[in-house]
């Protein structure tokens, strides 16, 4: 999923206001930190659409080193839904989407009065939308500096503050520059530079969809960022800064292959005219026209085998997908490899090819790539499946900031760690 647009800024220090979040739902008070040196550095790299297994192919080799001399996870369970936005806000809030309220790429919130969709930036820049508070604000609220060459929510006022240094997205931007930027920012002298630094590479994500996760296209490109992720790690040991910089690698979501003749059509089903379809694939968001609430949900409850669907308020709990206002009255959901289409959009579009995320979170499939090596970290371990909500306050940790409230865990990533420094 592509992000942003633009320009370089410096942004001057301000005020920080006190975190809002984006629903009514109430979240844990913030864990205490684990003890961090004063001069150890956190650079969070994402290769959005890295689906966990990738790691295997003969064309990742420098991340697979990268995991020898530290720890990787199995996979990464991403929140649900498994997609762009709303995982790499979670990953850098420790919120669930029903928390922080970002909650797809394409949603609709009453108060504001406006869809949100990604490419349009008049109204995703509004900080109305973002909940929570993600890591570069923790770091610059405590005293310490950060710098983003792209994440989703960095280059937006959220709660009144930006990192220090940041820009706003450009798909333009070469990968290149993107490398040598972020290894400037580090290469500053100690307690002038940022603390914390992130940067993000679509590449995979866009060979992943146009041609499928088994593709060679999709290899050529994890040959890439796999290759950008070594020109970083060879970056930070010529400056000297292996025992000072914690390098972790995420990605947000996986990927699995789509069909011509795995396709469900909304329209077969219900009246389109009675329908607001806020989202579509694979998780349909949709309001009923007044009147027609339950005669939609019990056509769709019978409509097609491979089609999950729910009542707001009725979702699996394990999806932590029910109290945020800005999910619809209804909610449904595509088996793994499915495409919820109308007729409409298959004439235009054509039949589904390639790939897509965006499905259950828990499918194997949509697993997400965790590599950390550094100082801190341990080598040489392969841990469990872990949530992405737990990534906030590992990272936190490492900084030695304290962490805002968030669904996360310390104790969940401990033991990727070594023991703490006293």
């Amino acid at each position: 999923m592509r992000l942003f647009t633009a320009s370089f800024v410096l942004a001057a220090s301000a005020c920080v206001h006190a975190p809002q979040a984006a629903t009514s739902a109430s979240v844990p008070a913030a864990p205490s930190a684990p003890v961090a040196s004063a001069d150890r550095v956190v650079l969070l790299v994402s290769l959005d659409g890295f689906r966990a297994d990738y790691i295997n192919r003969p064309v990742a080799a420098r991340l697979r080193q990268l995991a020898a001399t530290g720890v990787r996870a199995e996979r990464m369970v991403p929140a649900f839904p498994s997609k762009t936005f709303p995982n790499h806000y979670t990953i850098v809030t420790g919120l669930y989407p029903e928390h922080h309220g970002i909650i797809a790429n394409t949603m609709f919130d009453a108060a504001i009065g406006r869809k949100f969709s990604v490419g349009d930036t008049a109204v995703t820049h509004n900080p109305r939308w973002w909940g929570g508070e993600p890591l570069w604000i923790t770091v610059e609220r405590q005293g310490k500096k950060s710098a983003s060459f792209f994440w989703v929510g960095s280059d937006i006022k959220i709660n009144g503050k930006l990192p220090t240094w940041y820009r706003t997205y450009d798909e333009r931007v070469p990968n290149s520059t993107r490398v040598r930027t972020v290894l400037e920012w580090l290469s500053q002298p100690a307690g002038t530079g940022p603390s914390f630094v992130s940067t993000y590479f679509s590449d995979v994500d866009g060979a992943g969809h146009a041609f499928g996760p088994d593709a060679p296209q999709t290899d050529s490109a994890i040959a890439r960022v796999d290759s950008l992720v070594g020109a970083l790690v060879d970056g930070i040991r010529t400056l000297g800064l292996a025992g000072t910089v914690n390098l972790v690698v995420v990605s947000d979501h996986g990927m699995t292959a789509l069909a011509a003749d795995r396709v469900i059509y909304l329209d077969d089903y219900v009246d389109l005219s009675r329908m607001t379809v806020v989202d579509l694939a694979p998780v349909g968001a949709l309001v009923p026209a007044t009147g027609y609430g339950a005669e939609a949900y019990a056509r769709l409850k019978r409509a097609h085998p491979r089609l999950q669907v729910y009542r707001k308020g009725e979702l699996p709990a394990r999806f932590h997908f029910n109290s945020n206002a800005r999910i619809t009255p209804l909610v449904t959901i595509a088996d793994e490899g499915w495409t919820l289409t109308t007729r409409a959009i298959a004439a235009r579009l054509g039949p589904p090819k390639g790939g897509a995320h965006g499905f259950d979170n828990a499918l194997p499939s949509m697993g997400a790539l965790f590599v950390a090596a550094g100082p801190d970290f341990r080598q040489g371990v392969v841990v469990p499946p872990f949530q992405n909500i737990h990534v906030y306050s590992l990272l936190a940790g490492l900084l030695g900031v304290t962490p805002a409230p968030n669904d996360g865990s310390p104790d969940s990533t401990r033991a990727m760690l070594h023991a703490p420094r006293r």
